[in-house]
């Protein structure tokens, strides 16, 4: 059973869609999720924290999945190989919060939620390097930071999924997929060949 705040970021988030952050309105918004100027007001001090809590609770989930594609039974070549995958497929499968997330948020309004974004990156990491610390020591990753882990595992993919998020490319992003496992495994790894994904 949805609460009257659960509406009303479900409202914000289909607004946010078709107007963005700029054309969005607080009544649009009370609108959709055909709730008082009152109620929305006992929920969000104004748009601007809507859009930030909505932001972070839609990182959260993103994690979430992200999070259940690897655990420490996987091979470096699994788990950049789920990774990407479930990266993929969560912005396919949850393409207005993926929108969101990915092409409209922007620095100037989520500056307030920084710490909270930064704990919730913190936390990924954490778990991702669970999996990741004991590769490393066996020589199955190559030893990087974390950023630059990631940058190699979902930033080649991101650029698929912007295109595709924009409407600039129609084709469905995962069809790159094997490709991108390949590359972003041999960045990591250092191997060309060898077990398959």
């Amino acid at each position: 059973m949805t609460t009257a705040r659960d509406d009303l970021l479900v409202a914000g988030l289909a607004v946010f869609d078709r107007d963005g952050f700029e054309g969005a309105t607080v009544a649009a918004i009370r609108t959709r999720a055909r709730a008082s100027n009152g109620s929305f007001f006992h929920f969000f001090a104004s748009k601007k924290e809507l859009a930030g809590t909505l932001f972070l609770e839609i990182l959260a989930r993103y994690h979430t999945t992200v999070l259940a594609a690897v655990d420490e039974s996987c091979s470096a070549r699994q788990g950049v190989a789920r990774l990407i995958r479930a990266h993929l497929d969560w912005v396919v499968n949850n393409r207005r919060e993926a929108r969101y997330l990915f092409e409209i948020s922007r620095s100037e309004w989520t500056e307030e939620i920084r710490g909270a974004q930064r704990a919730q990156n913190s936390r990924l990491a954490e778990a991702i390097e669970r999996w990741r610390t004991p590769l490393i020591a066996r020589g199955e990753l190559l030893p990087m930071t974390a950023t630059l882990f990631f940058s190699q595992i979902i930033g080649p993919a991101q650029i698929f999924c912007r295109a595709w998020l924009s409407g600039r490319d129609r084709a469905d992003p995962r069809d790159q997929t094997d490709i991108l496992i390949a590359c972003a495994t041999r960045a990591v790894t250092g191997h060309t060949k060898g077990e398959t994904a």
